[in-house]
């Protein structure tokens, strides 16, 4: 039977990358939930739509041409054809990403395509709300953090410029699937941990909860 372990945090935690190598050394398809989101927002930008206007941002994501895939045991989005991951860290992307994802349509619409990956094989798939809405039924839940000022310097590490503080409240106050932590994740703060640290220290809570591997 397949598994998926739902890798959570905040921006900037570090969850990303841990959950790209915990997915190699398991032999799973790594699925990046956020890149899926910045697609929808990049696509979104183009069209020329307010990331403020939910009833408009409703009735375009039904119309909208979405393909989820995997390559190489790692998840990809194509958006009417195109590959949109060149743009996916533009700053206006960052800066319209957290509204545009509160819309519950659009969650609506990716957590359905989420939800298939399940269907392909072992998944570890990181997010905000892949623990509490995606998959809340997989015992493998885990909360990757880290305190403020080591997410923002992470940030900064990658050209990015976006508010970490203004981030959290949008993420964690919206009504649609907020940012949280899930009743039964197990919490890891990775502020002074480098990525290897907290991918070994990953590997016990999951034999822990019974999941046999390599």
């Amino acid at each position: 039977m397949s598994f998926v372990i739902a890798i959570d945090g905040p921006a900037a935690s570090g969850k990303s990358s841990v959950s790209r190598v915990l997915a190699g050394r398991l032999g799973a398809i790594f699925v990046n939930s956020g890149a899926m989101y910045r697609a929808v927002t990049w696509a979104a930008l183009q069209e020329g739509l307010d990331p403020n206007d939910a009833a408009a941002l409703t009735r375009w994501i039904s119309t909208l041409d979405i393909e989820c895939g995997q390559e190489n045991a790692r998840s990809t989005i194509r958006i009417g054809g195109k590959d949109p991951e060149p743009f996916l860290r533009d700053p206006h992307v960052n800066g319209a990403v957290s509204a545009i994802s509160a819309v519950p349509e659009v969650r609506r619409v990716l957590v359905e395509q989420l939800r298939r990956y399940a269907q392909l094989g072992n998944v570890v798939m990181e997010g905000r709300d892949i623990g509490s809405v995606v998959f809340p039924e997989t015992p493998y839940k885990f909360y990757i953090d880290a305190c403020e000022k080591v997410r923002a310097k992470r940030r900064s590490a990658q050209g990015e410029t976006d508010a970490i503080a203004a981030r959290d409240a949008y993420d964690s106050s919206r009504r649609t699937a907020p940012l949280k932590v899930a009743q039964d994740s197990i919490v890891i703060d990775s502020s002074t941990m480098t990525l290897d640290e907290v991918v070994e220290a990953i590997y016990p809570h999951l034999r822990n909860l019974g999941l046999k591997f390599d």
